[in-house]
């Protein structure tokens, strides 16, 4: 990797401290593989989707969303004080937008989690329509599984179908979808099919309870060996 190419970025890499970098601050500074820098241009071509009516106010929501997630945002000097959870910023979001129908693409392990954000939802005052990933029961050896690739070896499986839910989210027409612990892959899936804005209340993580961010956390301890691998 080489981290002078200009045309590349690699902004995960920045060594410039937060409160100084250009893309937080005018008269910031960024490193030779800034794209705030040498992209500059282009990402001004970028800005020209906003000029669409709607995505500008889904753009506008959401930021006006990011700031509500904090109290005491006129007090100097300015601490970060978070209130709000996820959910909690997903149904006002959602509320923001005027969306009335929702759908919630879901993983079987999570069944318990996505009675209760069902029924939240409806709480809330939104039509609800919720899709399970092993909607069909569609057996694995329709996708060419072998009996040793299956969970459950010399049991009987049925495949994951992120597409399916995308479609029958599409067909209900829904104003928004919201995905709940879908697998690596069929999440990206479900992502790719469905027709409406689309965002994510948590991501499948089988050994850390749904925070992946937990191995990374813990990468010069407990979790040295993805490192090492």
């Amino acid at each position: 990797m080489d981290i002078n190419k200009k045309e590349d970025s690699f902004c995960a890499l920045c060594g410039v401290d937060e409160r100084n970098r250009i893309c937080r601050t005018v008269h910031g500074k960024g490193p030779v593989f800034c794209p705030t820098i040498n992209q500059r241009e282009r990402i001004y071509h970028f800005m020209k989707p906003y000029d669409d009516e709607d995505t500008r106010e889904f753009a506008r929501n959401a930021t006006i969303q990011e700031a509500e997630c904090f109290i005491n945002r006129g007090v100097k000097p300015f601490v970060r004080f978070p209130v709000k959870p996820r959910i909690q910023e997903t149904y006002e979001f959602t509320k923001k937008m005027g969306y009335q129908k929702i759908g919630l693409a879901f993983c079987a392990g999570l069944f318990r989690e996505a009675t209760l954000i069902h029924r939240l939802f409806e709480s809330k005052g939104f039509e609800m329509v919720s899709v399970v990933c092993k909607v069909g029961g569609i057996p694995k050896e329709y996708l060419g599984i072998l009996e040793d690739q299956k969970i459950r070896i010399g049991a009987e499986e049925t495949m994951c179908n992120p597409i399916a839910q995308a479609e029958i989210l599409n067909a209900a027409r829904v104003d928004f979808a919201l995905v709940l612990g879908l697998c690596v892959g069929h999440d990206s899936l479900f992502i790719k099919h469905v027709q409406s804005p689309v965002t994510v209340l948590a991501v499948k993580d089988r050994v850390l309870g749904h925070n992946p961010l937990g191995a990374l956390y813990t990468l010069n301890s407990y979790y040295s060996r993805l490192s090492e691998e």
